[in-house]
């Protein structure tokens, strides 16, 4: 399979007389041309132009990229890094198959904290760069797969806290909520799963049904200040009297409508931990 400079470029964020004007100068990248004799891509030059982009997005010229992509294929990458561009080839492919073969590549070699953290969760943050929205799709479902994959099969102590996660209404980003999961399960927390695009009354119902001690809502989708409050006023009114905290990109710039809303803000599960440990100590005191 090979890919139009169209699309290429759509999906670097290079554009066409760019391409062109490098494979003039530089002799990079080599496209064939097909039999109407337009530029096509095979997926080793996919590869190749993905990461000369992304190395002149870090602050590189465009001949020290391109040398250093030339000096250094992609088989010659540390571990990671080769997984990670063998991934990103095939979703530019939409070949789902071998996105998923590499997953399957990486978990193998990590164990599942370091496949979560290290792995799965920068390219979840990388894919809304530049993918499209048939690629991130699938990218972001695959990658979704294997982070429930490793929430299930993490062990809960029957013992430990509750914790109740979702995505608000219309947030539809779960990624980061299933590895905030995974980190309290090992952290000894009985974990309860909503997902993504929960409705206040859908936490209400959940809340009376299995008592948490903490409710953590992760906000992906951006949203206005005002409009990010009342959603999240209806949130805190229907878990009521638990605690409720927030994380997640599309929080974090509005701090004062979190606050106003009554819930809580978090960057990291430690952080979650310790605002319920300080609001736990507060309740045994008064």
């Amino acid at each position: 399979m090979t890919l139009r400079i169209r699309t290429i470029a759509r999906l670097t964020g290079i554009r066409e007389a760019t391409l062109r004007a490098w494979e003039r100068r530089y002799g990079f990248p080599r496209p064939h041309r097909n039999e109407s004799n337009y530029r096509v891509y095979s997926r080793d030059e996919v590869e190749n132009i993905r990461r000369v982009a992304k190395l002149i997005s870090e602050g590189l010229a465009v001949s020290e990229a391109i040398a250093q992509v030339r000096t250094t294929p992609v088989g010659e990458l540390p571990v990671g890094e080769r997984l990670e561009e063998r991934f990103w080839s095939a979703v530019m492919m939409l070949d789902g198959d071998e996105a998923d073969r590499v997953l399957g590549e990486a978990r193998a070699t990590m164990d599942a904290q370091a496949y979560c953290d290290s792995f799965l969760m920068p390219l979840l943050r990388e894919m809304g760069m530049r993918l499209d929205i048939a690629r991130e799709h699938m990218a972001s479902a695959l990658i979704r797969q294997r982070l429930r994959a490793l929430l299930l099969a993490e062990d809960s102590r029957p013992e430990g806290p509750r914790v109740l996660l979702a995505c608000p209404e219309r947030d539809m980003h779960e990624g980061g909520l299933l590895a905030l999961g995974l980190h309290l399960k090992r952290k000894g927390w009985r974990v309860t799963l909503l997902g993504a695009d929960t409705p206040a009354e859908a936490l209400r119902s959940a809340c009376q049904q299995v008592h948490p001690d903490l409710v953590a809502l992760s906000c992906v989708r951006r949203r206005e200040p005002g409009e990010l409050q009342q959603v999240l006023s209806a949130s805190v009114e229907a878990c009521a009297p638990t605690l409720v905290v927030v994380g997640g990109p599309g929080a974090r710039e509005h701090l004062k409508a979190i606050f106003s809303a009554g819930a809580q803000y978090a960057e990291t599960a430690e952080e979650l931990v310790l605002l319920w440990q300080q609001a736990r100590g507060e309740s045994n005191r008064t």
